[in-house]
């Protein structure tokens, strides 16, 4: 698993962006919604993606960044509401602001 402060290229999905990247746009596409507001992984991959089809193969290290910048205290990963790892098994996550301790 790439983490969300390493440099290395993600090969795996044959595209040229960094962890750094995609943490970056994850953050940026997070800071664009309202407080509260959360949004799905697949928007941040469609993004670094450029409406590409390629897309689905960015979205394993989009969740890589995400729990990341988690763990970091930086993002706030939910399903369904409750705070969740982002690598978890079990359905879909939305990312938001961190959640206020």
């Amino acid at each position: 698993m790439v983490g969300a402060g390493h440099a290395a290229r993600l090969a795996r999905h044959d595209m040229t962006e960094t962890a750094e990247d995609i943490a970056a746009a994850i953050e940026r596409v997070v800071a664009a919604r309202a407080d509260g507001a959360t949004v799905c992984p697949s928007e941040v991959a469609r993004l670094l993606a450029g409406g590409d089809a390629r897309w689905r193969a960015l979205m394993p290290a989009v969740r890589a960044a995400a729990a990341g910048l988690a763990r970091a205290g930086r993002l706030s990963v939910t399903r369904g509401g409750i705070e969740v790892d982002a690598m978890s098994p079990g359905g879909p996550i939305r990312l938001g602001r961190p959640l206020l301790q």
